[in-house]
């Protein structure tokens, strides 16, 4: 583990409520997996409330770049109000605020991206309705060559595909493995930090219904790329 990523996570400036969501979501794991370093400029999609992308922030500091993008849904349902005061925190000052729908999700400037990344919400796409063959080609544009596309999303049981996307908000990997190379990108690497032998997939992951198994469920981290690189 790089020792400036250790010490992003540790920062004692942190908000408590993201410490307690760490042991869950392994980030210095995460951001070393996915090669982010300072100075990168780097996109998260569906940032939410903004833990990733704060810690994105960090590491990248002011010579880098976050575009932050969530959709109406998301905002209007619960990310509005954390989001906007997070943003208001001098470590967010690499963030750019992206308000777009997930077609389309990043602005004309968010151009020769180190990385993007969907954390724990590809699945949702489906049951939204989103056209994700041009959401994942949209991505593989702002992306440079070499580029990373990191996803990381709740397991679905092998052999139900899409169908179990809204009642327990996971997804078979093969399919999003299929969809986002379908759009040209090559996966280059997983990764096995957030895998649970153990979980029966049949249960809801959301972080509104997960109660205590929240953090626990089998995670499938996948590294995409964009030849060329």
């Amino acid at each position: 583990m790089p020792p400036a990523l250790r010490a992003v996570v540790d920062a004692a400036d942190r908000a408590d409520a993201d410490r307690a969501l760490d042991i869950g979501r392994k980030p210095a794991e995460t951001l070393a997996f996915f090669g982010i370093q300072p100075g990168m400029k780097v996109a998260e999609l569906e940032a939410g409330g903004g833990y990733t992308a704060e810690l994105l922030a960090r590491v990248v500091g002011p010579g880098g770049a976050v575009y932050a993008q969530n959709n109406r849904f998301v905002l209007e349902r619960f990310a509005e109000k954390p989001w906007s005061e997070r943003l208001k925190k001098p470590v967010m000052k690499p963030v750019v605020r992206v308000d777009r729908e997930l077609d389309d999700p990043l602005p004309p400037e968010a151009r020769d991206l180190d990385a993007v990344f969907f954390i724990l919400f590809y699945h949702d796409t489906v049951w939204m309705e989103t056209d994700r063959a041009a959401m994942n080609r949209a991505i593989f544009r702002a992306l440079k060559p070499g580029g990373v596309y990191a996803i990381i999303d709740h397991a679905g049981r092998e052999g139900t595909g899409v169908a179990d996307v809204k009642t327990l908000h996971r997804i078979e990997e093969k399919v999003v493995r299929e969809e986002i190379e379908r759009a040209g990108f090559r996966l280059a690497a997983e990764a096995s930090f957030l895998r649970s032998p153990t979980d029966t997939r049949d249960w809801n992951a959301s972080p509104m219904v997960a109660g205590e198994k929240r953090g626990t469920s089998d995670r499938f981290v996948l590294k995409f790329v964009k030849p060329g690189g």
